[in-house]
């Protein structure tokens, strides 16, 4: 592609979208570029701090679990109180229980502390969810998605490699400018994003009627979304949980792991907004039938992994996936929701990520440890296919989405299934 084609192509991926979404997008990439405590909490708490690889396991699911808490939380705060609201709270929580982090050091105080970090970190995420549904077209939010996923690994690529120079300088020092620019993107929330919240028509006052959890839970539809949404999130959790320790077990060092997984944000940086252009106007039930299956195929080839370069061809594999899946499952979950109930919708999508993310690095440790790295990969695959046969049966019993309608907000009372 020729230099103009390239910019005509990117002039294209980014303009038509609401300049309340490229505040949402730019409070989102600021977010991810300072997301230091992340990266080297378990360095923090095993050098610095001189604790166990046990106890920096325990606060790191301590801090998962936070997440499990608060997204369902969020949820239904997001559409209660309004998505700007919920914003700010979760924003300015976040900042303040970050800071605090950096200055407790007794162990309980820790653990108790990144337990509310992963709860206030998380909640943030059904509303802004819901606000990008609110504010952008339904026939662009694919890209937007798309775009707002970019955002945040290119911010993570950032700040994980400047994690590593600040470490060397001061902990504390990543602790607070976390928390800074927490707070910077509270009050780029409280400055420039309006209230987004649907407001309630007429008859729906009059009927008194709400989209509560209990209507969520009994969508058998949208629940089978969930539960494939679990699945790949289960499979995509072990590039930073079973990978690294197959590789260490099979005897490569850090830097080789590091080498590898950077072949992930690499792809995603580069290829995201392409890849995104190509799959806006195609069928979705194909393209997340694709996804599970590079994902779970892509870390089963892992196990025929014996050098760092093919390693990496493992990971452009189900980094392929991911790109797919990322936007294309995100608008489903918009198209699956009703208008008045995003936000708790977008909150038990949320937690399906959540409990993944508690639950892949207790499987993977057990079958590494009584089976052996080859059958966590085997398992990959399996689940990969079992989650696009389920994509395929899901999708057969969608209606037909059309361009003008992908996404699109729906009456509350026909898509909130009683099954």
């Amino acid at each position: 592609m020729s230099i103009a084609g390239l910019r005509r192509a990117t002039r294209e991926s980014v303009s038509g979208l609401p300049r309340e979404f490229w505040w949402l997008w730019t409070s989102t990439l600021v977010n991810r570029l300072g997301a230091f405590v992340a990266t080297f909490m378990a360095l923090y708490l095993t050098i610095d701090r001189g604790y166990s690889a046990s106890y920096a396991g325990l606060v790191a699911s301590l801090h998962g679990l936070g997440g499990v808490i608060s997204s369902i939380g969020a949820g239904v705060m997001t559409d209660r109180i309004g998505r700007r609201p919920t914003l700010l709270i979760a924003q300015a929580s976040t900042a303040v229980s970050v800071a605090a982090l950096g200055f407790v050091h007794h162990p309980v105080a820790i653990a108790a502390v990144a337990l509310v970090v992963g709860a206030a970190s998380n909640a943030s995420r059904p509303a802004v969810q819901a606000m990008m549904a609110d504010i952008v077209r339904p026939e662009d939010r694919v890209r937007a998605f798309s775009l707002n996923y970019w955002a945040i690994n290119l911010g993570f690529a950032v700040s994980s490699m400047a994690a590593g120079f600040i470490a060397e300088v001061s902990y504390l020092a990543g602790f607070l400018i976390e928390a800074g620019m927490t707070a910077v993107c509270a009050v780029v929330v409280f400055v420039k994003l309006p209230e987004s919240r649907p407001r309630r028509t007429k008859a729906e006052e009059a009927a008194g009627e709400e989209v509560r959890l209990g209507h969520v839970l009994r969508d058998g539809r949208f629940m089978s979304v969930v539960g494939l949404s679990f699945l790949v999130a289960f499979i995509f959790q072990q590039g930073s949980v079973g990978l690294p320790v197959a590789m260490g077990g099979a005897g490569f060092s850090p830097a080789d792991y590091g080498l590898a997984i950077a072949v992930n944000g690499v792809l995603i940086v580069a290829l995201q907004i392409p890849v995104t252009r190509f799959i806006e106007r195609r069928d979705t039930g194909r393209i997340l039938i694709v996804s599970s299956l590079l994902a779970g195929y892509g870390f089963g080839l892992t196990a025929f992994a014996g050098s760092v370069g093919v390693f990496a061809l493992t990971v452009c594999v189900w980094t392929l996936g991911e790109m797919l899946n990322a936007p294309t499952q995100t608008g489903l979950v918009v198209r699956l929701s009703p208008t008045q109930g995003r936000g708790r919708y977008q909150g038990m999508y949320t937690l399906s990520w959540s409990v993944a993310a508690l639950v892949a690095p207790l499987v993977s440790g057990f079958v590494i440890d009584r089976f052996g790295a080859e059958w966590l990969w085997g398992l990959c695959a399996v689940v990969g296919t079992v989650a696009a046969v389920g994509y395929g049966v899901l999708m057969r019993r969608l209606p037909a989405e059309t361009p003008a309608a992908a996404g699109a907000p729906v009456d509350a009372k026909s898509e909130v299934s009683t099954a």
